[in-house]
């Protein structure tokens, strides 16, 4: 059994693979490339500066502003060794919403890259944090080195969309994050001969921990991008040939309209995973039709997010199924209307609390995602929606991806959300917002006739808002409380 397997701690399964294959690529960035050895010696060094320099202790709190670079890395894993936390900002967000998540987890330390020097230096004057640059982590010196590691120890805060409430951040301890890597890792079959292209933030668990973090653990190199481009992206697949990468609807959508995506060749990878709850058919049909499986993996940001995942072998005959859970995982549906139920999930790689002391979980283990979901006769699992948008009309349950995947259908359609608003009659009636492609034109009665010819006539929407661009959150969620706020009487 590799060695890694048996670490109960980051730094110990750094440490394994540094012993394991010390002159093995690890990390590539920007031509820059760091071998496994390096990330353990430069990860030992950070603890002691953050130790001795710094005054990091266990508990502590240290935050990250910045694009994707292995200084993020690497202070994930020097912290571990103190027992301290890793506390990444979303660089989308603005910077009162900032300041809300620093006077919350009160980290005593930020460190930031050379876009977002300015952006630290306003927020230190406002709060009393201690910033540093990037320099500040390549010139660490070696010194004694904390060992303070331990699995039950806190090491990674992250902040949840916030879609219909105030955000809150998920503790994800040492246990969990390995335990996310070993199921991650597995379930991809990782080698140490896979390459992962990273080109997700890695201030979310999506970029972090699907893919990234897993493919150190199973001794794989990652090529990792500041942030993503699609010219980027098809340099780096024509450079490094990677075989596996991690991309949401959004960056999808970018590398199928790139006019290099009809004669990029894309034969290296054997799959590319999709970040998604749900993901646009027509999006996956522009992937499978260049040869590539398109394997869903779901989870959340306090499931690790490794939960359910759609293998390569059924990517072409499973098109909007999120797969089946691997193994270590456990998987119910609660609360079963008509096939339909908010989905649960309970595994080593879920959070048990948020901070500062909230439970994520209930006194079984179960963490209640507020997901909708069916299993299919194979026991598959696929999502339809979130328990809090669903729309009643008539004592009718309607899924809004019910109406959305039709209507995305149409050649006109760029984006569509469908959500409920009041109605005197039925409770709630159906609403549709639209963003229409350039150019594109397409009246509110020939789009109902185009869904009239695929969903029953309660799902028509009787109201239509026409926008430039849905609302959404840093996640890339849309904000249905906002759309349904734009028809408030």
């Amino acid at each position: 059994m590799d060695a890694a397997i048996d670490s109960d701690t980051l730094s110990g399964m750094l440490a394994a693979r540094a012993a394991a294959r010390p002159d093995a690529p690890a990390l590539h960035f920007e031509g820059q490339v760091l071998r496994c050895a390096d990330l353990d010696r430069g990860a030992c060094a950070l603890a002691a500066r953050l130790w001795h320099e710094w005054g990091v202790r266990p508990g502590d709190r240290v935050a990250w502003l910045g694009l994707n670079h292995p200084g993020q890395v690497l202070l994930l894993f020097a912290l571990a060794r103190i027992g301290a936390m890793l506390l990444p900002l979303n660089v989308r967000l603005a910077p009162a919403e900032w300041e809300t998540l620093l006077a919350e987890c009160t980290p005593l330390h930020l460190v930031h890259d050379d876009a977002f020097a300015s952006a630290a230096q306003a927020l230190a004057c406002r709060s009393g944090l201690r910033v540093h640059d990037l320099a500040s982590l390549r010139h660490a010196e070696a010194g004694e080195v904390p060992d303070h590691a331990a699995p039950g120890a806190p090491v990674l805060l992250v902040f949840t969309s916030g879609t219909t409430s105030r955000p809150k951040a998920a503790v994800h301890t040492q246990a969990n994050l390995l335990a996310n890597m070993r199921i991650a890792a597995t379930t991809q079959r990782m080698t140490p001969d896979d390459v992962v292209l990273t080109v997700l933030p890695l201030f979310h668990v999506g970029g972090l921990c699907i893919q990234t973090l897993p493919a150190l653990y199973a001794g794989a190199q990652v090529v990792l991008l500041p942030r993503f481009t699609p010219e980027a992206t098809f340099e780096a697949i024509g450079r490094h040939r990677p075989t596996l990468t991690l991309q949401v609807p959004a960056t999808m959508k970018a590398l199928a309209e790139h006019p290099r995506w009809a004669v990029a060749d894309l034969a290296c990878l054997r799959a590319v995973w999709a970040g998604s709850s749900l993901l646009p058919a027509p999006l996956v049909q522009a992937f499978h039709a260049r040869g590539l499986p398109v394997c869903n993996v779901y989870g959340s940001t306090e499931t690790g997010p490794f939960s359910i995942a759609l293998p390569p072998e059924h990517a072409f005959d499973h098109v909007g199924s999120c797969g089946w859970p691997p193994a270590g995982v456990e998987v119910r549906l609660a609360d079963v209307q008509r096939g339909t139920g908010e989905l649960w999930v309970r595994a080593a790689n879920v959070v048990q609390r948020y901070w500062p002391d909230l439970p994520a979980r209930d006194a079984d283990g179960w963490f209640r995602t507020g997901d909708l979901a069916k299993q299919a006769v194979d026991g598959s699992y696929a999502i339809v929606g979130r328990s809090r948008d669903l729309i009643i009309s008539g004592g009718e349950n309607i899924h809004p991806a019910e109406i959305e995947g039709p209507l995305a259908e149409h050649p006109a359609v760029l984006e569509c959300a469908a959500f409920g608003v009041p109605d005197p009659q039925w409770g709630e009636a159906v609403a549709v917002a639209l963003v229409l492609r350039p150019g594109a034109q397409a009246s509110d009665e020939e789009l109902r006739a185009h869904l009239a010819a695929r969903v029953a006539r309660y799902k028509l929407p009787r109201h239509c808002v026409r926008l430039e661009a849905l609302p959404k959150t840093a996640l890339g969620k849309v904000r249905r409380q906002a759309l349904a706020a734009l028809l408030d009487p």
